[in-house]
């Protein structure tokens, strides 16, 4: 087992990995940007490192920042939490080099993952249901036209390198192609520095549902069920839950079969997640393969009993899964809690925190790293906190988390708990009569 972990990341999951580690007995060290000096994961790590200014490309994107405060401190791993360089293949490679554990996947199956059209190949040689789509990256916007009206409208043009959104662009007709084309490429090559784009049929009133697994260099593989991550916002979650509403056992086993097949093609190791489409017709299809922890990883935990985190470290120290697939005991809901002002089109709303309390009782977490005087930088992403419940049924989870929002003070800065409280008393989300176009007409 590793003696010292250092955290390449920032925020509440950096806090979250620092916990584990500490009911491991293992030291951790934090690193951290001069916008986060006063930070909690600086505060509770042993040990702590300044690896820049604020700018995310001159610190938590620095690799040789990075590996230098690793050996500075001796830390025989790193685990990079999510976003950042988490999915990065030159990093995991250059950890590899210098000796040190990259907590996650292998260079190989970040790139194999990483890239959509490779992934998407490598799927459909598992058996793994595709959407229908283009063979490999579209060559010219001739080519795009051509395949468009093989595969026949609406086709979506996603970022190979994508991520959040970008470089992807819905063709509802010919006419309207090259013009989404052109900007699907300039935003890609702006975002990733890869402007390749590949095609696929675009999935009319789907479900974002996806099955987290996990893998270990023995070959073996198990998934722990769904999350139902439909309710988004220009393709970013904002709500996430397990088991899914529109789920049933029947498709619960095929898709974590299908997950299984995925996870074993590229013989993963470590704790991933594969993310499907599913059709209103409950037939589902590959969309791509996480390789790392996600933020939504927390529900999964509470409906199974299960430290995800604790399992990444175990995987990486060559310990075997226990090569049994988990089922939800339980329903819980994650909301994302953002500084962000949902009655301005959800402009960021950085600022120093001047109130803070947080919702208690039975069957409540939050996973955040923010409190009173703690002053958000405008340099990073907008998630401040993640609040999660967990109850016997679908409806008490709803209950549940209606009350804890109402207990929860932010005061400040602007944030999303409106937001949440208005959904949680919506209609259609209580039944659980939602798509990915959810937000759409949702009229908050």
């Amino acid at each position: 087992m590793f003696k010292k972990i250092l955290i390449a990341n920032r925020g509440e999951i950096a806090l979250r990995v620092i916990r584990t580690c500490k009911e491991m007995g293992i030291k951790t060290v934090a690193v951290y940007s001069t916008a986060d000096k006063d930070s909690l994961p600086v505060r509770f790590a042993d040990e702590a490192v300044c690896i820049g200014p604020p700018e995310s490309a001159k610190s938590y994107l620095s690799i040789p920042n990075i590996i230098a405060a690793a050996e500075i401190t001796n830390a025989d791993a790193i685990h990079p939490g999510y976003g950042f360089l988490s999915e990065n293949e030159k990093f995991s490679k250059v950890c590899q080099e210098n000796g040190i554990k990259f907590i996650g996947a292998t260079p190989e199956q970040i790139s194999g993952m990483g890239d959509k059209a490779n992934a998407k190949a490598t799927m459909i040689k598992a058996g793994v249901p595709c959407i229908p789509g283009s063979v490999g990256l579209l060559k010219d916007v001739a080519d795009a036209k051509k395949q468009a009206k093989e595969i026949v409208y609406p086709v979506i043009m996603k970022a190979t390198a994508g991520g959040g959104g970008k470089g992807m662009r819905i063709v509802w007709k010919e006419e309207d192609l090259e013009e989404l084309w052109n900007s699907a490429r300039q935003e890609s090559a702006a975002a990733f520095g890869n402007d390749g784009l590949y095609m696929e049929k675009y999935i009319e009133e789907p479900r974002h549902i996806e099955i987290q697994i996990a893998g270990d260099k023995f070959g073996n593989a198990c998934h722990l069920s769904e999350r139902d991550c439909s309710i988004q916002r220009r393709h970013q979650k904002l709500v996430e839950e397990t088991p899914s509403p529109f789920m049933t056992d029947e498709l619960r086993e095929k898709m974590g079969e299908a997950a299984i097949k995925a996870a074993k093609a590229v013989k993963y190791e470590g704790v991933g997640t594969v993310e499907f489409l599913v059709d209103k017709n409950r037939d589902f299809y590959f969309m791509e393969m996480n390789t790392r922890i996600q933020v939504e990883h927390t529900i999964t935990e509470e409906v199974i009993n299960f430290d995800l985190i604790k399992e990444q470290i175990k995987l990486a120290a060559g310990e075997k899964i226990s090569g049994q697939n988990y089922y939800p005991m339980m329903h819980a809901i994650q909301c994302r809690i953002n500084a962000e002002d949902p009655d301005h089109g959800f402009r960021p709303s950085p600022g120093r925190i001047t109130d803070y309390h947080c919702p208690g009782g039975h069957g409540i977490r939050i996973d955040s790293h923010v409190h009173a005087g703690y002053t958000i930088p405008p340099n990073y992403d907008s998630m401040i906190s993640k609040l999660i419940v967990v109850a016997r049924t679908r409806d008490e989870a709803i209950l549940k988390m209606k009350r804890a929002l109402g207990e929860y003070i932010i005061e400040g800065i602007k944030t999303t708990i409106p937001f949440h409280v208005k959904l949680m008393e919506n209609e259609d989300f209580n039944k659980g009569n939602f798509t990915t176009a959810f937000m759409d007409t949702f009229n908050y």
